[in-house]
């Protein structure tokens, strides 16, 4: 910028003008805000990286060249059956229900339920409920501290329907995994 009132050629500067600040230029800003945004969203992704979203995938893959094939036929009969049910948790009664909703279930026949570990694969829980008056029942006790993925089928596997318990959620819906066409 220029000076309203231009210096003389040979007059003494002004002992009051200071240089200007460099916290005022921008390129400053720049240089030190530049690295700390990167070090700060690398340290968020770290976080993100280390939490609970890391699930483990149970399904038998089979890998071909570089592709990656998983059966889907018990998916495939649960959705043209039109199966669906709902898992539910009694911390008070200690036992965990499964009631069906739409399609038609063997209610003679047993059903195995998969509770997964989001991400610990040792903490996999597998029942054997007993047909009752509603749905299938099963006494035992469920930590609710974590996520749970749900897998539901007979003992043959012939179908199966899959979904979610959130943590501290007492009740979830299981259904197919493909949808009908």
């Amino acid at each position: 910028m220029t000076d309203p009132t231009p210096e003389k050629p040979g007059s003494t500067p002004d002992p009051n003008d200071k240089p200007e600040s460099p916290w005022r230029m921008p390129i400053v800003w720049l240089v030190i805000a530049l690295p700390a945004a990167v070090v700060i969203a690398s340290i968020g992704l770290i976080f993100i990286a280390g939490g609970d979203g890391n699930d483990v995938v149970r399904d038998d893959v089979q890998r071909t060249a570089q592709i990656q094939t998983a059966d889907l036929g018990a998916d495939a009969v649960a959705s043209e059956q039109k199966l669906s049910a709902i898992v539910r948790t009694d911390a008070e009664g200690g036992f965990i229900e499964v009631l069906p909703v739409s399609g038609t279930f063997d209610h003679n026949a047993p059903l195995r339920l998969t509770l997964a570990h989001p991400s610990d694969s040792a903490r996999d829980t597998v029942l054997l409920l007993a047909p009752g008056e509603l749905g299938w029942r099963v006494d035992a006790e469920l930590d609710d501290s974590h996520d749970w993925k749900v897998e539901l089928g007979p003992e043959d596997s012939h179908w199966r329907l899959r979904g979610r318990l959130p943590k501290g959620q007492q009740a979830t819906n299981l259904r197919p995994s493909l949808q009908a066409q």
